[in-house]
């Protein structure tokens, strides 16, 4: 934990101000994912699993990653990472970094993935400040890494006022809802105990504390959650280090290889070491709808 915070407000100087012009262009001006500094200050970090070697893009199949071109919102940003290789194989992905390079905070996460996730899929919200790459890497159980990259046409999300009050933020802080929408593909999957699709959501500011209070013209201290983990009877599913680059009210979508008996359980804990809980049986969790992501 301590090696990611330093490299992650390492970037600091580098990810904020950086005109298009000084990254290079290709085709559409689309700036060069790989002339990138923030990205050549990670790829080249002591810090970092790949330890300054090459980092190659990935096949769609290894590892893709979907975000919108164009934000919508710039403080959630959709963002889903998968891949079709198994998570029990020899060879498996153990690690993803999602990055948004020009973020003040650019690391926004790291993910580890468990066997018992049944397959490496993620789904979430980021804070998106300025145009910016935005990049998967996967780092593989032999040390190597791959990357999936998309650039991202957003500004604000990270300094922008919060739509919302922030005393009733802090007072539904820790709400917390687990649940099993059932799998897009059909509810037999299910039914044979396939990968189940969990789905994740917390109540909570998410402070960046680069949003300006627009009544005291104070900026307020940063206050987001750190870290997530998730276990099904007692072993590990996912765990994740985040920063404030996530969303306000975090909520994550991934599977879960299990049968229909068992207890699956999550916690995130914050910058102020409050530890928020949740836990679901999964023998009386019913059967509906596909649920749509949350708004």
């Amino acid at each position: 934990m301590v090696k990611l915070r330093l490299c992650m407000w390492c970037c600091l100087t580098l990810a904020g101000g950086l005109p298009l012009a000084a990254l290079g262009t290709t085709g559409l001006d689309v700036p060069d994912p790989h002339a990138s500094p923030v990205w050549q200050k990670i790829l080249a970090s002591p810090a970092m699993p790949w330890a300054g070697r090459a980092v190659n893009e990935a096949s769609a199949a290894t590892l893709s990653l979907d975000v919108p071109s164009r934000a919508d919102d710039p403080a959630a940003v959709p963002v889903l990472i998968r891949s079709d290789l198994p998570l029990t194989a020899d060879r498996r992905i153990e690690k993803v970094y999602l990055i948004v390079d020009n973020n003040p905070s650019p690391i926004a996460g790291v993910f580890t993935f468990h066997p018992l996730a049944g397959r490496l899929h993620l789904e979430t919200r980021i804070r998106v400040e300025t145009y910016t790459h935005v990049r998967a890497v996967a780092v593989m159980s032999d040390g190597t890494a791959m990357m999936a990259v998309k650039h991202v046409k957003a500004s604000g999300g990270c300094t922008a006022p919060a739509g919302r009050d922030y005393q009733v933020a802090m007072a539904n802080r820790g709400k917390m809802r687990l649940s099993l929408p059932l799998n897009l593909q059909s509810a037999q999957a299910v039914q044979a105990g396939q990968a189940r699709l969990v789905q994740l959501m917390l109540s909570h500011p998410n402070e960046s504390g680069l949003a300006m209070d627009q009544f005291s013209r104070l900026y307020p201290q940063a206050y987001y959650v750190r870290s997530l983990e998730v276990s099904y009877q007692g072993r590990p599913v996912l765990s994740a280090d985040l920063d404030f680059s996530i969303s306000e009210n975090p909520h994550f979508r991934f599977y879960l290889q299990a049968g229909h008996q068992g207890l699956l359980q999550a916690s995130f804990t914050d910058t102020q070491d409050k530890v928020f809980q949740s836990a679901l049986d999964l023998a009386s969790w019913p059967a509906g709808s596909p649920q749509p992501l949350p708004r």
